[in-house]
């Protein structure tokens, strides 16, 4: 099972849209709620650099972006490949 890494706030709504996809896929999902960690939104800024929106997902390190790009991938049929 692949490591799946996702930069949250707990009020974002793209964030649960991602959170449900990767729940279908019977994925375990590393959440990090940067909501009111600055510590957390610095290092997601490390991660992907030059990105402040939410949610930021990493598939196995690899920065796959947020919601839509996960969308994405799922429908042009890559995410389950990821995934492993």
């Amino acid at each position: 099972m692949a490591e799946v890494i996702m930069y949250t706030k707990d009020y974002c709504p793209h964030c649960k849209r991602a959170k449900q996809l990767l729940e279908i896929k019977k994925q375990q999902v590393i959440e990090v709620d940067i909501t009111n960690d600055s510590a957390k939104q610095q290092e997601m800024l490390e991660k992907a650099p030059g990105v402040r929106t939410v949610p930021q997902i990493f598939i196995n390190g690899q920065h796959v972006g947020g919601c839509d790009d996960l969308y994405a991938l799922h429908d042009k049929g890559e995410l389950d490949a990821l995934l492993g």
